[in-house]
């Protein structure tokens, strides 16, 4: 029971945060904004709704929580660290990488075992 909890934490996190910072903005925005960010905004503000299912079936919704922390992982790796290495790190990236480093509160709070075992080792599903 403590391992769903915690997984419940997980999305009550990720859903609630972009509840809070991505739905005000979706709400209420203006023309430039909506041209500029709305479709970042899209895809966060359904990440986040999606995430909420995860409340009532959190063992379900894993990949949810996986593709925060891949997503995450891609801008550090492959956007973050060249700017850091050539000195580019501006106030605003550096804002960045500061929000998306949270990630790592979701770290210990994923069933490693269990993602390793359903979704690396486990047979796929029938393509026929």
């Amino acid at each position: 029971m403590l391992r769903l909890y915690t997984l419940r934490l997980a999305y009550l996190i990720l859903g609630g945060g972009l509840a809070l910072y991505i739905w005000p903005d979706v709400i209420h925005h203006t023309p430039g904004l909506a041209a500029s960010h709305g479709i970042q905004l899209s895809l966060l503000a359904g990440l986040g709704a999606t995430a909420l299912l995860g409340l009532r079936y959190p063992v379900k919704m894993i990949p949810i929580l996986l593709f925060e922390l891949l997503w995450k992982a891609i801008y550090l790796i492959a956007f973050a660290l060249p700017l850091w290495r050539a000195h580019q790190i501006t106030p605003a990236v550096a804002a960045d990488i500061s929000a998306v480093l949270m990630v790592v509160i979701f770290l210990p709070l994923i069933p490693w075992l269990y993602v390793w075992r359903e979704y690396v080792t486990a047979r796929g599903d029938r393509w026929r």
